[in-house]
């Protein structure tokens, strides 16, 4: 027997039987069916292929059920070095350039907000934006040619004046790697960043500003005790987002990085890329172990910063 409901003042609330509703909104289901259904097949049915990281699954010959055999290598074999080097790549390269694009996001969001020339700053504010619909081949194209170390290469020349003898190939040098990665990310992400720190500061009731100018604030003042103070929620929830999509650096990676820096560079998903595509006979159940572990991991953060988002602002992000 299905279970009564009452509204607040204790009046029975009816319901049509379930089959009846659904009949009744069945145009909602049928623009709906399209979109599950791409959801299922793109989305859901590749999930099946989670079974192979248990076998020993090559192009040629059978798939062998192994076990955990494929975990065990993972984390203990022969290239579990190299697994473990790119597992800690991934999360450093991730959270510092979190924390610098954030953190540059929230500067130069200020920085335009406190601009009175309404010309000059939506100017500006489209030139930082252009970088963010380039793709990540053209940037890597950009960024090789203006640190190649030869007559073309501009920066090179410019800090050597021409001397080749002491030119520097940045990507392919460990040392200058990471911060080359982090400027491009910095000069690629920045002002797409700024998009919504500025929405939240154009939030901000302008009688805050009025009162801080009646009690003597300088311009200083007013940003260090209005202007952040207001962001520091939107800033957490940016962190909170983005720390659970910290496993999925791929391209960013892929398009700068080169044999030379595998130790500072190669990430989880470059790792998959070349056990798959690299070896002349891959073991797919391997690269699909190495895969369900990044998933997993990525679930973990989800769930931590959910957790986290409850803690420091009373509601989850799931």
């Amino acid at each position: 027997m299905a279970k009564k409901k009452f509204s607040k003042s204790g009046i029975e609330i009816r319901q049509k039987p379930l089959g009846l509703r659904m009949w009744n909104c069945r145009g909602y289901y049928v623009m709906f069916l399209p979109v599950f259904i791409f959801v299922l097949i793109f989305y859901y049915w590749p999930m099946l292929g989670v079974r192979y990281s248990f076998y020993d699954y090559k192009p040629v010959g059978t798939p062998k059920f192994i076990g955990l055999d494929n975990f065990t290598k993972m984390f203990t074999g022969i290239g579990a070095g190299a697994f473990w080097t790119s597992f800690g790549n991934t999360l450093v390269l991730s959270v510092v350039k979190l924390i610098i694009t954030t953190v540059a996001s929230v500067v130069v969001s200020v920085f335009i907000f406190e601009m009175g020339n309404m010309i000059v700053k939506k100017t500006l504010q489209t030139i930082i934006y252009l970088p963010h619909f380039m793709s990540w081949a053209v940037v890597a194209s950009i960024f090789s040619l203006f640190l190649s170390p030869s007559a073309t290469g501009m920066v090179n020349n410019i800090l050597f004046h021409g001397d080749t003898s002491k030119f520097i190939y940045f990507l392919a040098d460990v040392k200058w790697w990471r911060p080359i990665f982090y400027m491009i990310n910095l000069w690629k992400e920045t002002g797409w960043g700024t998009i919504i720190f500025l929405a939240t500061l154009s939030g901000i009731n302008p009688e805050q500003y009025e009162a801080a100018d009646i009690d003597g604030a300088t311009r200083m003042q007013k940003i260090r005790y209005v202007t952040i103070p207001a962001l520091m929620n939107t800033i957490i929830t940016v962190l909170i987002l983005n720390l659970a999509k910290v496993m999925n650096m791929f391209e960013s990676v892929f398009v700068t990085y080169n044999a030379a820096v595998y130790d500072k560079a190669d990430v989880i998903s470059t790792y998959i890329y070349r056990q798959t595509f690299a070896n002349a006979l891959p073991n797919y159940g391997y690269s699909t172990a190495v895969g369900l572990f990044k998933s997993l991991v990525g679930c973990v953060l989800v769930l931590f910063c959910n957790w986290l988002s409850k803690k420091t602002r009373g509601r989850g992000i799931i």
